[in-house]
């Protein structure tokens, strides 16, 4: 192994070991920011899924810990890691991180700044970490008897959240793509409890007896406080107009991934084909040619399993 390899891993067990030390959970990851060990029952020929009860490394979010003597054991079966993943989920941070995107176009951190708009709460002082890509990962806190999932955009295009199951990529850890680091001045701090506004957003999807989907406190509900009634929240035709305006406010380089969400939605909570005219009207009032609208709500139908 190059001599700069032995640094990054010696480096990352540093780095994965001082945040031990604040109470996170870590494992280590490869330059691709993977797991860097691989499951012991890849070569099962009938795998039974494990989290670890067998004994053995390999089941990645699962091996994390805060113990430095395992730490150091993890670290030392993959000598090739040149990072670390910090679990989210765990005692006592309970930790939820909100990935900021940077790719495809989208202005993920504006999207963030209209639902605290919209729902009447804004981000605390926290740890926030700085991607290769110029992202940023957001550290939040949950309460202990509340389980937020991972999801990949469904809070809004551009936001990836990492909940229970998933794992944040630890700062000064190295990547094909360049180091994570802190923002300067956010390193101190301790992750911020998540505003109760935004936990309504991220817990899964609920269905009420009648079979009208929805997400507590999120698209699709009737997600209470003040703000609830802005970006598609409660049902019928306050969740369309929601859906239609979050449409309408797209920029340039955000018109077809904003449509396809919030097609996505509206065929998620049966809405779909009484909104889909109002959808395609709405993205070509934006700029999109009648053809391309239509094609990303066929998409969106196709995703959904139902049809337009």
């Amino acid at each position: 192994m190059a001599t700069t390899d032995r640094q990054a891993t010696t480096l990352a067990l540093a780095h994965a070991l001082s945040a031990a030390e604040r109470g996170l959970a870590v494992i280590p990851l490869s330059r691709s920011k993977l797991p860097a060990l691989r499951s012991p029952h890849r070569n099962d020929p009938t795998p039974t899924p494990c989290h670890g009860e067998c004994g053995r490394f390999g089941h990645g979010v699962y091996d994390a810990s805060t113990d430095p003597r395992r730490i150091r054991a993890l670290f030392a079966a993959a000598p090739w890691a040149t990072g670390y993943g910090i679990a989210c989920g765990l005692h006592p941070h309970h930790l939820i991180g909100v990935d900021l995107d940077t790719k495809s176009g989208t202005d993920s951190s504006a999207a963030l700044r209209e639902l605290a708009l919209r729902h009447l709460f804004t981000i605390p002082d926290t740890v926030v970490i700085l991607t290769p890509s110029g992202g940023r990962h957001l550290w939040l806190t949950g309460p202990p008897d509340v389980v937020v999932p991972n999801s990949a955009s469904r809070l809004a295009p551009g936001i990836d959240i990492r909940g229970a199951g998933g794992y944040l990529v630890g700062p000064g850890s190295r990547t094909d793509h360049g180091v994570y680091g802190p923002v300067p001045g956010t390193a101190h701090l301790p992750p911020a409890p998540c505003p109760s506004a935004l936990l309504r957003l991220l817990l899964p999807p609920t269905r009420d007896p009648r079979g009208r989907g929805g997400a507590a406190g999120g698209p699709g509900s009737r997600g209470p406080g003040p703000g609830s009634r802005g970006l598609g929240l409660g049902r019928g035709h306050t969740h369309g107009h929601g859906l239609i305006h979050f449409v309408l406010t797209a920029h340039e380089g955000q018109r077809n991934t904003r449509l396809f969400w919030a097609a996505c939605r509206a065929y998620e909570n049966g809405l779909g084909p009484d909104l889909t005219n109002a959808l395609i009207d709405a993205a070509i009032h934006t700029g999109l040619t009648e053809r391309e609208a239509r094609s990303t709500v066929a998409s969106a139908a196709r995703m959904s399993g139902r049809r337009g």
